[in-house]
């Protein structure tokens, strides 16, 4: 990853930002696709020339109040504007756990054991499973190994029949990478994550670039899955108190007749135990 994340970031952001988004004239022909650095400027009430220095690394320190005018200018969503933040070394709490944190305590891997309603699995900031229920296991059997959602989603060829919208899940797990790089930004294991993902898949690496941000909380994820047909599933992320940097997700079955079965189906399997 870059020296200038904060640079780079901005940029990205003032690129996928259009004049007409930010309540701007647009007039001739423009020679960038998004805002101007001196729109940007303009916008959030401080000088090009101050802006320009902050996307070239010449500035790394700007005050809360210049990120936060920076933020609307760009109209960043929260999660993106923590991340600018975050970036800049401002107002951070203590320091984070190691996203390479593999440790789920005993009575964490018991509750999982014992719950066999529906998936549920716990990860870590670079999206690790480190451990999984026995639905959990069955739903992601058709993935070798399934030991790393971002892997899986970009790497393995069972992606995209297995997930219905695979290119919203992709971008999420893009997304969610960037907003750990917000918060470890000197961590190996995301490092040789990205490394990896951007050396072996294009449209990561063309997802990377856009620095979307966005923390894993809660959403609807729809599944095809080769032995049991079509699956949705709302799912929320909790954080595991004892063990900062890891989230214990759960599945909730949509209320539909496919999913019922397929779940059914799931949950009477005997997967091998991985986590």
């Amino acid at each position: 990853m870059s020296d200038n994340q904060l640079g780079e970031f901005l940029r990205a952001r003032r690129a996928a930002l259009t004049p007409e988004q930010a309540a701007l004239p647009s007039h001739g022909r423009r020679r960038v696709s998004g805002l101007r650095r001196e729109e940007v400027a303009f916008l959030a009430r401080m000088s090009a020339d101050y802006y320009t220095r902050l996307e070239q690394g010449r500035e790394r320190r700007p005050s809360p109040q210049i990120l936060d005018a920076l933020a609307r200018a760009l109209r960043l969503e929260p999660d993106a504007r923590t991340h600018l933040h975050q970036l800049a070394g401002a107002h951070l709490p203590a320091p984070p756990a190691p996203v390479d944190h593999r440790q789920v305590g005993p009575f964490l891997r018991q509750m999982l054991d014992g719950y066999t309603a529906a998936p549920a699995f716990v990860i870590n900031r670079t999206l690790d499973v480190l451990a999984a229920n026995a639905p959990a296991r069955a739903l992601y059997a058709p993935f070798a190994p399934a030991d790393n959602l971002a892997r899986m989603v970009f790497l393995d060829p069972a992606a995209r029949r297995f997930h219905t919208r695979w290119a919203e899940t992709a971008e999420s797990v893009a997304a969610h990478l960037r907003h750990t790089a917000g918060l470890a930004p000197d961590s190996a294991a995301l490092r040789d994550l990205v490394r990896d993902l951007s050396a072996r898949s294009a449209y990561f690496a063309d997802l990377w670039t856009t620095h979307t941000v966005r923390a894993k909380s809660s959403d609807t994820k729809q599944f095809h899955h080769p032995d049991v047909g079509p699956l949705t599933f709302a799912y929320q992320a909790f954080d595991v108190c004892a063990s900062p940097g890891l989230q214990l997700v759960v599945y909730q079955p949509a209320p539909d007749p496919a999913t019922a079965r397929g779940l059914a189906l799931l949950t009477a399997r005997r997967p091998s135990a991985v986590g």
